[in-house]
């Protein structure tokens, strides 16, 4: 999987002395469905061979496989109530009870005789309700033990957190979303206005009450004593522009004397740090021209400015406010006593070269609230109020709405608490229970009751957007053609739709880099913890709007180069001496240019014929090579495929043979060919196996083929030269008629045991008997057991995954494989493996064979025609049809002070400079990690230029040039201004989650990539951020979403999966992974979810794209997520009737077949655009996508939410999208200080 380097054995004669061999394969297999019990054929085989039986082997149970590539996860467990850190911040549930967010919110003052009928008199034996209670005759049953719960109308369960019968106890859409195991919250009224009495501390119903609260929450008796006690928190992203950027204020936090700290990954320990618990996320608000001032109420007050009083109340001693925020920024209040949750705002890196970089300037009045004193709950605001663009005051309802119309996500009825003095006797705030008998008061902790902790949580709306981020760059580049020369930006991002015009430097779905600003010194990159790396994809497709590349023959001198570094002409070279020489853009060294290349320069210094030659202004073009580029001096023949197939018992037993045979006669008419070419010149030749070998004379001049056996395979041989590899269109009739005999010949065959070694070795030597380069197509299904070279042992172990030990059995077991997949790259031959296991088949070995060689796995696990025959055929004929380069040597050579050091991908490295490939597609990439050797120039150039010797699928030698140009910076503040991000995911993904599963443990990555993250983001906030509160991270606009991605990768199986998943699968995983490029590892890592209930049949192309959260999906809805690996189409239990019968032909949900794999085509406009959106998605993939569709509660639904990224997963350290946020807080807090 990962590139093998021996010890520096020095540099290899290649007679180019410059490209490198190769680039891994980043193709894939679907996880195999849930198959039902395998058993024996009874069909009858006419064939003229008979194999001796050496015995059935025992058949393990298929039910105990999951139908994806890993089991059902299990469910979450409840948490605890003081589990203050993972339970704090739950979703939102994607149904509210608000009002459109347009609808206009009534904010005038309640008038007094509403008051007083919202809160009637005190008497001497009852008091007024508290704020979140009812009164005694509203007041519902309630079970023993738990606190009183508001009735609810009942609605039919929903996705997620709704009440069904089956589901008991699950909150209605009606009410506020709860953590499991936790009491219920009922809806709370709104807060006391002036004049009404307040409640007495101990007083009211006893059975009204509410439960004690946590510890790090005061109560109302505190209020005076901890308002000197509070700093404002923030997270903040830095953009460029000031109206670009956002800002959210996601809390405050009271230091306490007995509040609790909870630390990295632990439980909380006794500390002056605060406990983390949610926080109300608030929306950017417009303060309409002059609001009705608030009797008793000071107006907010900005820093730098003397307070301002009203009449009536004066200013609150010792509280102040935070900063106005800027105009369209968000801010976040949070909860007394809570996490200082921070407050996100994007701003952008100062370029004026100081090297220090501040928050854009803030403009436009916003809402900018005090944080509550210590003891009292945040206030929050109405989702109604917040969107409605109407300013809130204290001791104000938000809306003066009834309280079952507030949003059920938010907190109801709270008052804001801007500017509110604090008197005494004042009413506690909304949620909190006064002090009394039997609670905790007077200076002690209280606990605080878990319906609060989650509705007081951050909004994710508040949180950088991936979605978003992908919008407005696919908006940025839709209108006009990228230019590659552009300097001082990074490039489009891959998941968006742009047309490359090539004026110097590559495109960038050849060549991208993790920075395009360099860093002149190395201290200047270690300082960023940023790596310098660059993904190179050198095989890659251009656009459909985009010209192919462009070839050149300088036969038979070749190409032009320098003379010491042998890099290859390119348009940034500078010709001197009247044209006599050209200074070499990467060594800076002089060389002659031959009298044949000679060309007059204009007065700019620009040769006369700079457009007439795509190497002087294109970043990326071909030469063809000349014989010094060819093994033994002798140009290459055209490239042949071998089909080698497994037809012991499993396989015949399954189906795989007989449907193989038949689909083999289809593909063989896709073989690749080149523009311009009739008919493909690939060659292709057949071998059959089980414990022997059966090649066949397919010549076109025989009547019927002929089978030649090789028993002895200990020391395999070729039995023949003439006749195996032959042309499909000269021999056609003869290659039909062996694919009928096969899988009659084998029908009644009940060998077991199979060999896999010896058939590579066999292939292998048939190509190099040949003189010619190809690849192996192999079809296996079982764990090679037969006495042979290469005979494995079964040793999974499933509880070793996710442990310390795991890496003993995601290593091969012996390096026979590796050994054989060298020889393999040395003589031009890859390998593809199509697996179709029922039990274990040690992808962590056999696999080396295929990833060394820059061939892939295909997994059909189980694999069954009516279930997996769409997806093979798909697979099988994407494989062959699309373009190939053959025994490629690549070489990566950067500018003076720069160097390549590791690399990433399935390659081979015989040396410390070359990378080496059998094979190559347009999918395949491989990242490569640069470092300095020396500094580079100010204000000067680098340059990559990556060059790929190649053979074509018509037998040509060909050398691919891609050059891209650098700025250098001397300051961090441009370094992390033109970061790109989809780079630096693939080379996390590869450099620090794959690699160091084979040599480390898996805590010890997580805190590696968690660190990596933490220290990029504290280099910024105190290397190019501009002072301000430490409860403030600061995101760099190009690195916003660093924080998601980390916590994706994280998340994701290639680290995480455990037992719940064999070893072969996450074998699989992380060999797949490894190849990929960014347009794969991007959507992997984050898919893509559209809704589907809503479409419109006149639109054409792919829905919007949602955010991957259950907060975002609906029961009446139709959900299609895909990630490049699998494909799922979820439908909610109430959807329309109507949809289901024009897209499915039924007219209920529980009469859909979950069983299918594509979609039925009916006869209308709604069936034909859903087709449509799934054809379109699978084209953008580099392998056929199954479809498997979900109803909702069904038991594959646990599968499917494990790929909503931004939820919480069942895995503990799976945290979510916020919580992984304010842990990154507090991680760049800590090395801060």
């Amino acid at each position: 999987m990962m590139n093998q380097r021996p010890p520096m054995t020095g540099q290899r004669n290649m007679p180019f002395d410059g490209p490198a061999k190769g680039v891994g394969d980043n193709f894939m297999a679907n996880a195999g469905s849930f198959p039902p019990h395998q058993g024996p054929s009874n069909a009858m085989a006419n064939g003229p061979q008979q194999v001796q039986m050496n015995g059935v082997s025992s058949q393990q149970d298929p039910n105990r496989y999951h139908p994806g590539y890993y089991q059902q996860p299990k469910q979450p467990l409840s948490p605890k109530a003081g589990d203050q850190f993972q339970g704090s911040l739950m979703q939102q549930p994607s149904q509210r009870l608000s009002p459109s967010p347009h609808q206009p919110i009534n904010s005038s003052p309640t008038p007094p005789d509403q008051q007083k009928q919202q809160f009637p008199p005190v008497s001497q034996h009852q008091q007024p309700p508290k704020p979140g209670e009812l009164s005694q005759q509203q007041q519902p049953q309630s079970r023993p033990g738990l606190p009183p719960q508001q009735q609810q109308p009942q609605r039919p369960g929903g996705f997620p957190y709704q009440q069904t019968p089956s589901q008991p106890g699950g909150p209605s859409p009606y009410q506020q979303p709860q953590r499991p195991g936790m009491p219920p919250q009922p809806l709370r009224p709104m807060a006391p206005t002036q004049g009404q009495q307040p409640p007495r501390p101990g007083g009211g119903n006893p059975a009204q009450r509410y439960p004690p609260l946590p510890q790090g929450h005061t109560s109302g008796h505190q209020h005076q004593q901890m308002t000197q006690q509070m700093s404002n928190l923030n997270i903040t992203s830095s953009q460029s522009q000031p109206s670009s950027s956002q800002q959210a204020n996601l809390g405050s936090w009271p230091p306490q004397p007995s509040t609790t700290q909870v630390p990295f990954g632990g439980t909380p320990t006794t500390a002056p740090q605060p406990s983390y618990l949610g926080s109300q996320m608030q929306q950017p608000t417009n303060r309409p021209p002059g609001p009705p001032t608030m009797p008793s109420m000071p107006p907010m007050t900005q820093p730098g400015f003397p307070p301002q009083t009203s009449s009536g109340a004066p200013p609150m001693g010792g509280m102040t406010q935070p900063p106005m925020g800027r105009h369209n920024a968000t801010q976040m209040q949070p909860m007394p006593g809570s996490y200082p949750g921070p407050q996100v705002s994007m701003s952008g890196p100062s370029f004026s070269g100081s090297g220090s970089a501040g928050l854009t300037s803030l403009s436009g009045p916003t809402l900018s609230q005090a944080a509550p004193p210590s003891g009292s709950s945040g206030a929050g605001m109405s989702h109604s109020a917040l969107h409605s663009g109407r300013r809130m005051y204290p001791g104000h309802a938000p809306s003066q709405s009834p309280v079952q119309n507030q949003p059920s996500g938010g907190t109801t009825g709270m008052a804001s608490h801007t500017g509110q003095s604090m008197y005494p006797g004042a009413p506690t705030m909304g949620g909190m229970p006064p002090t009394g008998p039997g609670q905790h008061g007077m200076g002690h902790p209280t606990p605080m009751n878990a319906p609060m902790q989650q509705q007081r949580r951050i909004d994710p709306d508040q949180m950088p957007s991936p979605i978003q981020v992908m919008k407005d760059d696919n908006d940025a580049f839709k209108d006009s053609p990228y230019l590659t020369s552009t300097r001082g930006r990074t490039p489009p991002l891959v998941t968006s739709n742009f047309v490359v015009q090539d004026d110097g430097n590559c495109s960038p779905r050849f060549m991208r880099s993790t920075m395009y600003n360099i860093p002149c010194n190395k201290d200047l990159l270690q300082a960023s913890s940023i790596p310098l790396a660059t993904v190179i994809t050198p095989f890659a497709e251009p656009g459909p709007s985009e010209p192919s590349l462009r070839i050149m023959d300088y036969s038979p001198t070749g190409p032009v180069r320098c003379n010491r570094c042998k890099a290859y002409m390119n348009p940034f070279v500078q010709f001197v001496d009247g044209g006599r020489r050209f200074m070499c853009n990467i060594c800076s060294y002089s060389s002659e240019v031959p009298a044949e290349y000679f060309c007059h320069l204009d007065h700019q210094g620009m040769r006369l014929d700079v457009y007439e030659r795509p190497e002087l202004h294109l970043g990326s073009y071909e030469f063809v090579a000349t014989k010094d580029y060819c093994k033994d001096q002798k140009m290459p023949g055209a490239p042949a495929y071998v089909f080698m197939i497994d037809v012991s018992y499993q396989s015949m037993q399954c189906g795989m043979v007989r449907m193989l045979m038949k689909e083999l006669k289809e593909v063989l008419d896709v073989l690749p060919k080149e523009h311009g070419q009739e008919a493909s010149s690939v060659r292709v030749g057949f071998v059959t196996y089980s414990n022997h070998l059966h090649f066949y004379n397919v010549k076109g001049n025989l009547a019927q083929p002929q089978m030649m056996v090789v028993s002895d395979i200990e020391d395999v041989f070729v039995p023949l030269v003439d006749g195996f590899l032959v042309s499909p269109q000269e021999a056609r009739t003869v290659i039909d008629s062996l694919l009928v005999q096969i899988p009659l010949m084998f029908g009644e065959t009940r060998e077991t045991e199979t060999v896999l070694g010896p058939v590579i070795q066999a292939g292998m030597e048939a190509l190099k008997a040949a003189g010619i380069s190809g690849k192996l197509f192999v079809f296996h299904s079982s764990l090679p057991i037969s006495e042979a070279p290469g005979k494995l042992k079964n040793r999974e172990d499933r509880k070793l995954l996710g442990s310390e030990k795991e890496k003993a059995i995601l290593t091969p077991q012996n390096t026979f494989y590796e050994k054989l997949a060298k020889d393999c790259v040395a003589n031009g031959v890859g390998v593809d493996l199509f697996l179709f296991p029922n039990a274990y088949i040690d992808v962590a070995t056999i696999g080396s064979v295929a990833t060394l060689t820059g061939g892939q796995i295909y997994r059909y696990s189980y694999f069954k025609e009516a279930t997996h025959g769409e997806q093979f055929r798909g697979d099988l004929k994407r494989n062959l049809e699309r373009n190939v380069g053959f025994d490629a040597v690549m070489r990566l050579r950067c500018s003076t002070g720069l160097r390549p050091v590791d690399f990433w991908g399935n390659c081979y490295m015989n040396n410390t400079t070359d990378v080496e490939l059998a094979v190559i597609d347009p999918h395949k990439a491989i990242a490569i990690e640069i470092k300095h050797d020396d500094k580079l120039p100010e204000e000067g150039q680098a340059y990559f230029q990556c060059a790929l010797l190649y053979t074509s699928v018509s037998g040509q030698r060909r050398l691919r040039i891609h050059n891209l140009a650098f700025s250098t910076c001397t300051q961090l503040s441009d370094l992390f201004r033109c970061c790109e991000m989809d780079t630096f995911v693939n080379v996390a993904s590869k450099q620090g989650a794959i690699r160091e599963v084979y040599t480390s443990t898996p805590k010890a990555i997580r805190e590696n990539l968690m660190n990596q993250c933490a220290q990029i983001l504290a280099c910024y906030r105190r290397n190019c951020a501009s002072p301000s509160s430490a409860g403030q991270l600061i995101l760099p606009e190009c690195m916003k979403l660093l924080p998601l991605y980390t916590n994706c990768i994280l998340k994701n199986d290639i680290l995480l999966g455990g037992s719940e998943m064999s070893s072969d699968d996450r074998s699989w995983l992380m060999r797949t992974v490894m190849s990929m490029d960014q347009a794969a590892s991007v959507p992997y890592f984050y898919p893509r979810l559209f809704a589907l209930h809503d479409l419109k049949e006149e639109s054409s192309g792919l829905p919007a794209v949602i955010r991957c959260s259950a907060d975002r999906m609906s029961e009446n809805g139709v959900y299609l997520l895909e990630n490049g690996i699998s494909l799922f189409l979820w439908i909610g239990l109430q959807v329309d009737p109507n949809w289901l019968h024009q897209v499915f032909g039924v007219q209920t949900i529980g009469q859909v077949d979950i069983e299918m794999t594509s979609l039925p085509v009916l006869d209308n406009p709604l069936s034909t655009r859903l087709n449509e959106i799934i054809r379109l998605i699978q084209n953008q993939r580099q392998h056929y996508l199954k479809l498997t569709v979900v109803r909702q509660r069904d038991k594959l639904e646990g599968w499917f939410k494990h790929f909503l990224v931004e939820d919480k997963g069942v895995n503990p350290v799976a945290h979510s999208y916020v919580d992984f946020l304010c842990q990154m807080h507090k991680e760049i807090r800590n090395l801060m200080n």
